[in-house]
């Protein structure tokens, strides 16, 4: 089967548009977008970022991720990973970017704790909205002190220790290749 689009021209554009005439569509009288105000989940969610960022205990960290020593990874590295009874066709959507993501994290310009922070405060509002593929992007700037990619060797550690991750892999070119990554999450109910 191909898929060849087929771009109107000024005819079908004209009758489209006579079309809606006919059926009674009127212009809108302004072009401008209303923002309105900001959704109640919105505002609830970025709460929550901030109580888990603030909750940080220096000593000791409650979440559910390590903080110990991690594998490095080049800035260049394609991060790939799924559990092993994942079916090897939604691991291959995944990895070309046919799992359309539903929502997405920048942790550039945090530190190795904020990171933490965020990625767990976002994996838990993943979770509560039922949110099947997400986008984390962890650039893969090498750390000032180290000689690799600090928070992409730490955000490779910490997606493989959440009870939720099916898998995870280096996002497509367009949505940020190996600075980024497609994070596949279990359902409610467990499905796969």
């Amino acid at each position: 089967m191909t898929r060849n689009r087929h771009y109107p021209d000024d005819d079908d554009i004209s009758a489209f548009r006579q079309a809606l005439r006919d059926a009674g569509v009127r212009p809108l009288a302004s072009n401008r977008a209303d923002p309105g105000r900001r959704r109640r989940a919105d505002i609830a969610a970025a709460e929550r970022r901030a109580a888990a960022i603030s909750a940080r205990d220096d000593t000791a960290a409650v979440g559910r991720t390590s903080d110990g020593r991690v594998e490095a990874v080049r800035p260049s590295e394609f991060l790939d990973f799924a559990l092993p009874d994942l079916p090897r066709r939604i691991r291959q959507q995944l990895k070309r970017g046919r799992i359309g993501w539903e929502a997405g994290l920048d942790l550039h310009g945090h530190t190795l704790e904020e990171a933490r922070a965020e990625l767990e405060a976002f994996l838990h509002d993943a979770e509560n909205y039922r949110r099947r593929c997400v986008l984390v992007v962890h650039g893969k700037a090498w750390g000032t002190t180290r000689d690799y990619p600090v928070i992409k060797s730490h955000v490779n550690a910490w997606l493989r220790e959440w009870p939720s991750v099916l898998a995870f892999c280096s996002a497509t070119a367009i949505d940020g290749g190996t600075g980024a990554a497609y994070v596949l999450l279990r359902g409610r109910s467990g499905q796969r």
